[in-house]
């Protein structure tokens, strides 16, 4: 019996050991998963997007970024997107730690809930986007606009513009048809003539205007500012200042650069990203130079913004911008 008894008591400790191990091996696979997970979302890699054309695209060509962060020991990880919509939705999604849209996209995904913050911006840009028609088009000014289908891409930084032309000309929102198509989509859909006229950015609008000889209404001079802004995931901001600091710098050298070197940005830039040199050289002459931390007039303007989508039901409800700024 007492054999017995001593025989279970080694099974009983056993079963406790064996418990314990167990439970300790859990735990630690835990921790090693949740510090994995930390690492893919941007301990030591950047997920950045950008688009066909800006201070980034430029930035992620000259491969300067990732000398400069590499004494932090971080890599960069670069994603292409159509537009500022879809880059803040990959945000929003946790995919992204930073990236740059125009004025709109923001607002939208802020609306939306989006965990982003403006960390910088670029200067005001009001000739880099505008409203065209095809050269052969009855349309020859703004009031002409009122009954047509307009492409855009949806939530973008000429859909601000296509609002502020519209309210110049004393036309409702309403009165027309949005088309919401992606640029390549809406170069089709122009080019076919399903749509009547085009509101559109650099690179794009550059292009279109030199192979369609497409006529401008009206750009953004005296209606909208046009900035490019950097934008950073919440959590990111919060934890990475240092990462945000180098890529200022980086932002702020390309820029002085590009505005030094129009012609040779251009032919470096052209096949890149696969687009006419001419059209480089175009979007770059008509470009303001000059990259700068977030300021409260700035925040001011997006408010600005932000309220008047408001009030034409572009987005859901009202927001506060100065909400995705942190000042520190």
């Amino acid at each position: 019996m007492l054999k017995k008894r001593k025989r279970l008591v080694s099974v009983h400790l056993l079963l406790i050991t064996a418990i314990f191990l167990l439970i300790s091996g859990c735990s630690s696979g835990k921790k090693d998963t949740a510090a994995a997970k930390s690492g893919e979302k941007g301990g030591k890699v950047v997920r950045i997007g950008y688009q066909k054309f800006g201070t980034l695209n430029i930035l992620k060509a000259k491969g300067t970024l990732e000398k400069a962060l590499k004494p932090l020991g971080y890599s960069v990880k670069w994603t292409e997107f159509p537009g500022g919509p879809q880059l803040l939705e990959a945000l929003n999604a946790g995919s992204l730690d930073f990236g740059h849209t125009g004025e709109a996209p923001p607002i939208f995904a802020q609306a939306a809930g989006a965990p982003l913050v403006y960390f910088a911006d670029s200067a005001s840009n009001p000739k880099g986007e505008a409203i065209i028609v095809p050269k052969n088009s009855n349309i020859h000014s703004l009031k002409d606009l009122k009954g047509k289908k307009i492409a855009l891409n949806k939530g973008s930084n000429v859909h601000y513009l296509l609002v502020r032309a519209l309210e110049k000309a004393g036309i409702p929102y309403s009165s027309i048809h949005p088309v919401f198509l992606a640029p390549a989509d809406a170069r089709t859909a122009f080019e076919k003539g399903d749509v009547d006229a085009w509101v559109i950015w650099d690179p794009f609008l550059a292009d279109a205007q030199l192979a369609t000889k497409a006529r401008t209404i009206a750009d953004g001079t005296g209606l909208v500012a046009n900035r490019e802004f950097f934008l950073a995931a919440k959590p990111f901001a919060q934890n990475h200042t240092d990462v945000l600091n180098v890529i200022f710098k980086q932002l702020e050298k390309t820029d002085q650069w590009v505005e030094k070197n129009p012609k040779q940005a251009a032919e470096f830039l052209a096949p890149q990203i696969g687009m006419d040199k001419k059209s480089l050289e175009l979007t770059l002459s008509r470009k303001n130079f000059g990259t700068e931390k977030i300021t409260t007039q700035t925040l001011k303007d997006q408010q600005q913004i932000a309220n008047e989508f408001y009030k034409l039901k572009l987005i859901p409800k009202p927001i506060k911008v100065k909400e995705a700024f942190l000042s520190k």
